[in-house]
């Protein structure tokens, strides 16, 4: 059987456990470290009247569907960060946008990703920021 190669996994804070180097930013909302997720239920069928193609289908989309929602997981917590970066901004008197920040997120998704790692980062700053 195909085994599928191993994941870091998330502390109850959200961390990566094997990069959780970075410090905590205060006064961030917490959100959870897993959503409320919609992973499928585990099969009861009996292990051998499975095929071996998919029962490893089987598995891969339920790990898909755990990334998925640590995924989200991270998004509402980038999305409560930036929250924090706006407030404090306005209240400093600036503006709530700061354009050439986001253009080193485009740079930096698009270097990572390729030109889908734009639209990518794009549709991140809106998800956090909103429509400018």
């Amino acid at each position: 059987m195909t085994s599928l190669p191993e994941t870091t996994t998330t502390d109850t804070a959200g961390t990566d456990t094997a990069a959780g180097d970075a410090a905590p930013v205060p006064d961030v909302p917490t959100v959870p470290a897993t959503p409320q997720g919609w992973a499928r239920k585990p099969s009861t069928a009996p292990t051998g009247s499975i095929p071996e193609h998919e029962r490893m289908i089987t598995d891969a989309r339920e790990r898909i569907d755990a990334i998925d929602d640590r995924i989200i997981g991270l998004i509402q917590e980038r999305s409560a960060v930036s929250a924090v970066v706006q407030k404090a901004r306005v209240e400093a008197g600036g503006r709530r946008v700061n354009l050439s920040r986001e253009m080193e997120v485009l740079s930096h998704y698009r270097d990572a990703l390729g030109k889908q790692g734009t639209a990518l980062a794009m549709t991140l700053l809106e998800l956090s920021r909103g429509r400018v």
